[in-house]
């Protein structure tokens, strides 16, 4: 496989949003109750995304093609905290591109950059989702919490400094 190269999404265009929904959909094949909608869903979760995590926003990119991304948000209030803490919102890879180390850099950079910013993550995932949930402990990501469908995990990290 061609190099991976990690990167923060630099713009949002028509373009690079028809690119990414089609990530997102791929990847959410076989657990649709996670995934949301259908396109227009992801569409208007995306740009949420983007609008409110543009610097936590990273693309993996395989000879250019975007092969998957990431949303970790500095800024998160969460409710479950009464605080704020680091989130990541969504993390998908392209399924053809899936277990090739792509999302292991991935949420290494995201952590990394979280990491500047936040004692706490925080994040969810769907609780038939067992590889992720494995991949998140992996991190050090704990099972906290359950809200329908939905498990709550948290991973504690120290903070090297508050922000840049």
């Amino acid at each position: 496989m061609t190099e991976v190269k990690v990167e923060r999404l630099k713009e949002f265009n028509q373009e690079i949003l028809e690119q990414l929904v089609g990530i997102y959909m791929r990847g959410y094949e076989g657990m649709r109750e996670y995934g949301g909608e259908g396109e227009s869903y992801a569409k208007r979760y995306l740009r949420w995304c983007w609008g409110k995590a543009k610097d936590g926003f990273f693309v993996a990119k395989v000879g250019g093609e975007i092969a998957g991304f990431i949303v970790c948000d500095k800024d998160w209030y969460s409710k479950y905290e009464g605080r704020t803490v680091g989130a990541v919102h969504e993390f998908v890879i392209d399924k053809k591109f899936q277990g090739h180390g792509i999302g292991h850099k991935l949420m290494e950079t995201c952590l990394e950059y979280l990491s500047r910013f936040n004692d706490r993550i925080e994040l969810w995932v769907g609780e038939k989702n067992e590889g992720a949930i494995r991949f998140y402990e992996s991190y050090g990501f704990r099972r906290v919490g359950q809200s329908g469908i939905w498990v709550r995990m948290i991973k504690d990290v120290g903070k090297s400094d508050k922000g840049p």
